[in-house]
């Protein structure tokens, strides 16, 4: 099997941080190459373009937003997720582009076709071989998000932002089931473990 690009989503407080540790044991325990990565981020100047745009300080056009969000993404690309890919090292991303349709698009009223437009001149054929999607009601989203010490730009966001974020995830994944797996993490700790093993193992064919 060549090299997987593999992906973890979902709107905030469904789990990703949690469930990364996760798929991180899993790869260890088969002892698969692999590489782990976040979006945006990544790279010195995604980072710094992450500062920026989840910074609550930060005010900038729906346009401008996107263009950044796909400006890491380049630079991501270019610098970490093709080189490793054809190394042959898996690569693990937390967050890509279907955030940007569920966020950008879904959340700020970006217009998809806009954004598909930039996810073909910045991708090409590339796409996620597997996207696992992880899902919660909004209300669980909301009572985790307000936990959090300090929220980002998006974080203070409202409900019927992440309504619209998440369906869009869904719609996503509905379109094309055999490249995403959407994940209950709303259950308990333990299933979602397994749901995402399982759901890994068969991916790569190997005996859960």
């Amino acid at each position: 099997m060549q090299a997987q690009f593999i992906t973890l989503d979902g709107i905030d407080g469904a789990g990703k941080s949690t469930n990364l540790q996760v798929i991180r044991n899993w790869f260890a325990t088969h002892n698969l190459p692999v590489y782990f990565t976040r979006e945006p981020g990544g790279t010195m100047l995604g980072e710094a373009l992450r500062d920026i745009l989840l910074n609550p300080a930060t005010r900038a056009g729906l346009r401008t937003e996107t263009l950044l969000m796909f400006a890491a993404r380049q630079q991501h690309l270019d610098e970490i997720i093709l080189p490793k890919l054809e190394a042959g090292i898996h690569v693990v991303s937390d967050r890509f582009t279907d955030a940007t349709f569920a966020y950008q698009g879904g959340g700020r009223g970006v217009p998809l076709p806009d954004i598909e437009i930039l996810e073909n001149w910045v991708q090409g054929n590339l796409r996620p071989n597997l996207t696992l999607l992880l899902d919660v009601p909004l209300e669980v989203s909301m009572s985790r998000i307000s936990q959090a010490r300090e929220k980002d730009r998006f974080e203070q966001e409202q409900a019927e932002f992440f309504t619209r974020v998440r369906e869009v995830y869904l719609k996503r994944a509905a379109s094309s089931p055999e490249h995403y797996a959407i994940i209950d993490s709303n259950r308990p700790l333990e299933h979602v473990r397994q749901n995402i093993e399982n759901t890994l193992a068969r991916h790569f064919g190997i005996a859960a």
